[in-house]
C-alpha cells in the first residue's frame, strides 16, 4: 500500500507556476540536459514543504536509449529531480546567502512504483526533515496524474 502524500495534491495547482526557470537557476547550478526542474508550484518553508515539477519531453537526451521503442524515465533521474528540489529548498531557506553547492550525500528508502514516460508531468513533492548549515535531509515523492510513482529520502551535503 502506498503511503499518504507528503503534500496534499489539493494544496497546489499544476498549471500555476509560482517560480520558474530563472528563479531555479539562481539557486541551482544545473544547466542544459541536467536541469531537472521546470518550475515550483508550492513553497511553504514554515511548513517545511515544497512542490516542483519536470515536464518529461519526447526529445529528452535519454529517450533514444532507455528503452528503445518504449522510453522510460530512468529512476536515477527521478532521484536527481528530488535532489535538485532539495537543493532549491536549502538555497531559498537557510542557504539564502550561501555560495556553496548542495551535493549528493546519500539516498535512502527509494521505491519506484510506476513508470514515467515522455509526455508526463512529474510532480515532485518534498518535505524537509532536517535542515542544517552543512546538510539537508529531505523526503520526496514523485507523482504523475495523481499516482505515486517514486518515493525516497535525499541527503544533501553543503560543500
Amino acid at each position: 500500500m502506498a503511503p499518504p502524500f507528503l503534500v496534499p495534491l489539493t494544496r497546489f495547482d499544476v498549471n500555476n507556476v509560482i517560480m520558474g526557470i530563472k528563479e531555479i537557476e539562481k539557486a541551482n547550478p544545473h544547466r542544459y540536459e541536467f536541469a531537472q526542474l521546470d518550475g515550483i508550484l508550492l513553497f511553504e518553508p514554515d511548513e517545511s514543504i515544497i512542490v516542483g515539477y519536470k515536464d518529461i519531453k519526447p526529445d529528452a537526451f535519454w529517450t533514444r536509449g532507455h528503452i528503445p521503442g518504449r522510453p522510460l524515465l530512468p529512476g536515477v533521474l527521478m532521484i536527481e529531480t528530488a535532489a535538485q528540489l532539495a537543493s532549491f529548498y536549502y538555497k531559498n531557506t537557510l542557504g539564502k546567502n550561501d555560495t556553496r553547492f548542495v551535493g549528493f550525500g546519500g539516498v535512502d528508502k527509494v521505491k519506484f512504483r510506476d513508470t514515467v514516460i515522455p509526455g508526463d508531468k512529474l510532480v515532485m513533492l518534498g518535505k524537509c526533515v532536517e535542515l542544517r548549515s552543512r546538510r539537508i535531509i529531505f523526503d520526496a515523492q514523485g507523482v504523475v496524474n495523481g499516482k505515486l510513482v517514486f518515493e525516497g529520502t535525499i541527503i544533501g551535503v553543503v560543500v
